[in-house]
Formats: C-alpha cells, structure tokens, sequence
C-alpha cells in the first residue's frame, strides 16, 4: 500500500478498524461501536463499503460466517495502517490546536474534549 493511502484514511475506513481494533465483529455489531464512539450511525451501504475497500485491500479478513453473521478482524495490515492514520490524525489535531491558539489559553477555557475529558 502507497504512503498516501496511509496517511488519507479516515472516515466510515477508518471507524471500522477502530471498531475491530478490539476484536472480531459482525456488520451490526460495527454500526453499534462505530455510533457509540464517533456519535454517527453508518447506513448499510457506507459500512459494508467500507468493509469491502478494506477487505480488497487486506487490511480486513473475513471469519467462518456464524448462521447469518459474518465477522470480520483485522490484520496485521490493517493494524499497521491504523497506527499510522492514528499518528497522521494527531499531527493534524496538533497543529489545528495551535493554529487556533488555544495552547495559550487557561486550560479551564478549553473544552471539555480539548482537554483530553469525556465531553
């Protein structure tokens, strides 16, 4: 895989190697964890687009189905390219926070998920 396509995951991609950073799980079990951590419910079409984009390009892997489910995990692949959109994200944040100056600014001003707390 391109650097570039390292560095430009995000989005519906990159919810779900969060998701299965944690381990194995079904689209419904996806949609479920990806709302719960990101506050956007995915339709059908975007996630399983997304799983099938990640799938092509092994950085998910398909499990036995389990009756009508089937769970997906990711690989070593996937997980390397979460590490480094996950490092490419924070340098982007980074540089957002300082651009809009709030590193100079009294810490109580931030909000909440500025701060590094639960919003």
């Amino acid at each position: 895989m391109a650097d570039e396509d390292r560095l430009n995951l995000a989005g519906p991609p990159l919810f779900v190697l969060v998701s299965l950073a944690t381990g194995p799980k079904h689209g419904h079990a996806l949609m479920k964890d990806i709302a719960t951590f990101t506050g956007v419910r995915l339709g059908p079409g975007t996630l399983y687009g997304a799983i099938s984009r990640l799938e092509e390009r092994g950085h998910i892997a398909a499990l036995p189905a389990d009756e009508r489910r089937r769970p997906y995990e990711i690989t070593p692949s996937g997980a390397a390219v979460l590490e480094a959109s996950i490092a490419n994200l924070r340098r982007v944040v980074d540089e957002g926070v300082s651009r809009l100056g709030v590193m100079n600014r009294p810490k109580r001003t931030l909000r909440p998920e500025l701060r590094g707390e639960p919003a």
